[in-house]
């Protein structure tokens, strides 16, 4: 138990450190307009990478796993392209998934 509380101890204090050092190292200065773009891009490219592997990837880390997931993913990502909202995507994406897993 005591193993535990010193790992989450030691995270904790990496996870401070890094979070204060682009305070402290940049001291009040703009971040370059390249910088800003790649940092605006980086929570997409993540979201989008879990995404593709919580859908494909299969639980024993095997091969790719297709199945009702990707139908969900598709309807969730063709509703979003008609610009509908975070509430009518989910429920699209959550509807379509069931009725495929109920059709297979």
């Amino acid at each position: 138990m005591t193993e535990v509380w010193l790992t989450i101890g030691v995270l904790a204090v990496a996870t401070a450190t890094i979070r204060a050092s682009g305070p402290v190292l940049l001291g009040g200065r703009d971040l370059p307009p390249a910088l800003r773009g790649v940092i605006a891009l980086i929570a997409p490219a993540l979201l989008a990478a879990l995404v593709v592997v919580q859908t494909l990837g299969a639980p024993e880390g095997g091969e790719l796993e297709l199945d009702a997931r990707i139908a969900g993913v598709a309807a969730a990502g063709g509703v979003l392209a008609l610009g509908a909202t975070t509430l009518p995507v989910v429920a699209v994406a959550a509807l379509v998934t069931a009725l495929v897993r109920a059709v297979l």
